[in-house]
């Protein structure tokens, strides 16, 4: 989908703000603090329903004000699409060409987006909920018929996790009996999780070792491996740990406590590489999943660039460029664009407080 206009209603600092888009590279260009990474947001929001930042929906609302509006025109197949957004406190709404969506996941595939963005270090650095969210999010982009896979998976844990509470804490042993139920759904559901994420891993590994070197400049042993917490049936995992999990109140195994192990020339990456190296590993990372997004939809997602030339050198900076292909780009920077950044469209800081202005 091209987007050719965005408008932008009581969401985050912005009050009000219309943008009109070039279907090339849109260049937001002004100091930290006046909304540029709002307005990455905003368009990520309008395609899941959910910020790439990880804040609640009702963080996402201007202070002072009850809901916030997003409004997206663009083209898709040579035919106008209209994509609108209420964001409310406790409620989200839905509407695609006017028509009011009846569940969150039946947005989803209507505005693919894909972000790049500073936080992306995250991947690689810290805990392994991140990476458990970056293969998520990209089966659900690819296949939108999986959010309800995750859905089910994420019931039936909560449901399984209070039961082991109220055991623990009531000594209610008779109630034990329902964890059958819950251990075979959560069991079902988690090794569905486990095949789809191993399944995108396979497609995933020789894209993202490809987009490293592209990106470092020099060929390095990337590898990129899932580590599962149970190996055969986790159904009989889970009857197996029953005792421990009541003792913890918690369900210790599953795909909620998987990893992705990432080594470069055999080490560990969160530790033992540099910055440098794992700013490179994240990109990579994003850039796969961009790839593979656009080889499956047969067109590009739109990409939102936030701020990140600015973390990079000159060549990884241009490499990354030169990786990304013709597609329509929003890119924001608090200092100048390298000289290799011709925008089609350039946005600047306006002398009010409503955004940006061409």
């Amino acid at each position: 989908m091209i987007i050719s206009d965005l408008w932008i209603r009581n969401f985050r600092s912005y009050e009000s703000a219309h943008f009109e888009f070039s279907p090339g590279l849109n260049a937001f260009i002004g100091p930290n603090g006046i909304g540029k990474t709002n307005l990455v947001e905003a368009l990520s929001v309008l395609s899941t329903q959910k910020s790439h930042r990880g804040s609640p929906t009702q963080n996402l609302i201007r202070r002072g004000t009850d809901i916030g509006v997003l409004r997206a025109k663009g083209i898709r197949d040579d035919r106008d699409v209209l994509i609108e957004l209420e964001v409310a406190k406790g409620k989200t709404k839905a509407f695609v060409n006017k028509q009011p969506l009846k569940r969150a996941k039946d947005l989803l595939g209507a505005l693919q987006v894909t972000v790049f963005a500073p936080d992306d270090l995250a991947l690689i650095k810290f805990g392994p909920s991140n990476r458990r969210d970056y293969l998520d999010d990209l089966v659900i982009a690819l296949d939108p018929s999986q959010a309800g896979t995750y859905a089910t998976f994420e019931k039936s844990l909560k449901q399984r996790n209070s039961l082991l509470k109220q055991i623990n804490t009531a000594k209610d042993e008779s109630v034990e009996a329902t964890l059958d139920v819950w251990d075979k759904r959560v069991g079902e559901a988690g090794t569905t999780v486990r095949n789809l994420r191993q399944g995108l891993l396979a497609r995933l590994r020789p894209i993202s070792s490809l987009a490293y070197a592209e990106l470092a400049g020099e060929r390095r042993d990337v590898t990129f491996d899932y580590e599962s917490t149970w190996e055969d049936d986790l159904v009989e995992t889970l009857v197996i740990n029953r005792t421990n999990d009541i003792r913890r109140s918690v369900t210790t195994t599953g795909p909620h406590r998987d990893d992705l192990v990432i080594t470069l020339d055999g080490f560990d990456t969160r530790n033992e590489a540099s910055q440098g190296e794992q700013r490179s590993l994240a990109l990579s990372l994003r850039l796969a999943g961009h790839k593979l997004l656009t080889e499956a939809l047969g067109e590009a997602p739109l990409l939102l660039l936030d701020d990140v030339l600015s973390e990079l050198d000159m060549d990884r900076a241009t490499a990354l460029l030169n990786s990304l292909g013709d597609t329509q780009t929003i890119i924001t920077s608090a200092v100048e664009l390298p000289e290799i950044v011709t925008p089609d469209a350039e946005f600047r800081e306006f002398a009010s407080n409503d955004g940006f202005y061409g």
